[in-house]
């Protein structure tokens, strides 16, 4: 949802607000956050960091990579993916978002929240809710897509949940050598194992991915973390 004015312009026009009703700074704040069409400052400074995150992230993205977002839970691991295929435009290419966690309405509910019309999928950005998604299922699906993709995988650790699917490594190989052949994009959310909580770390980091089923995580050219709305980028070795 684009703001009618910078965020500390916002801040300093809730401040004024709160002088000049008598009223304390929070309820200020959430007025003014109301008037932008958010729920309450908190969720406007959320969707702002999503914003700014995903951004963030397509000016790192380039052809042939296969990515990996990583994040605690209520962390926005999953929100910024939906973000990231929302705005696949800006590179130019196709979003597509497969995820075996969100349904059909609470994908609705999040672009809602995020100030975008759930009309927009489909016209601009395929959302693919089954419960087939696996490596095999994304690359069938984009094998009849002349456009170029940027894929967005919602996550990881459910990819090989069937038994009839392969190992949680081959998909990854596979992933890697669709985006390496075609010059796809593809970003996999990943879950952050809970050990990391205990970790006095401040971030978390690839050590810190929670691995139910062995994966070469080598296969992944570039890597973000998420945790307490900061972002941190690593490029693989």
């Amino acid at each position: 949802m684009q703001l009618s004015a910078p965020i500390y312009v916002l801040k300093r026009k809730a401040k004024l607000l709160a002088r000049e009703i008598d009223i304390a700074l929070h309820q200020a704040l959430d007025k003014v956050a109301i008037e932008e069409g958010f729920q309450s400052w908190s969720h406007l400074a959320s969707s702002s960091a999503n914003e700014s995150q995903a951004g963030e992230i397509l000016s790192q993205l380039e052809p042939g990579d296969l990515a990996l977002i990583g994040a605690r839970p209520g962390h926005g691991k999953t929100l910024l993916g939906l973000e990231l295929a929302t705005k696949a435009s800006q590179l130019r290419r196709k979003g597509y978002f497969f995820t075996l966690d969100y349904h059909e309405r609470d994908v609705a509910d999040r672009l809602s929240a995020m100030g975008i019309d759930p009309n927009f999928i489909n016209s601009s950005v395929v959302v693919d809710t089954s419960d087939d998604v696996s490596a095999d299922y994304v690359v069938s699906r984009l094998r009849a897509e002349k456009e170029p993709a940027l894929i967005i995988v919602d996550y990881l650790q459910l990819l090989d949940q069937k038994r009839t699917h392969p190992s949680l490594d081959d998909q990854i190989k596979f992933l890697q050598r669709h985006v390496i052949d075609t010059g796809a994009i593809c970003a996999v959310i990943s879950q952050i194992d809970r050990s990391f909580d205990l970790s006095g770390k401040s971030m978390p980091d690839i050590s810190d991915v929670r691995l139910p089923n062995p994966v070469d995580l080598s296969a992944f050219r570039k890597l973000f973390f998420l945790h307490n709305g900061k972002i941190q980028f690593d490029q693989a070795a």
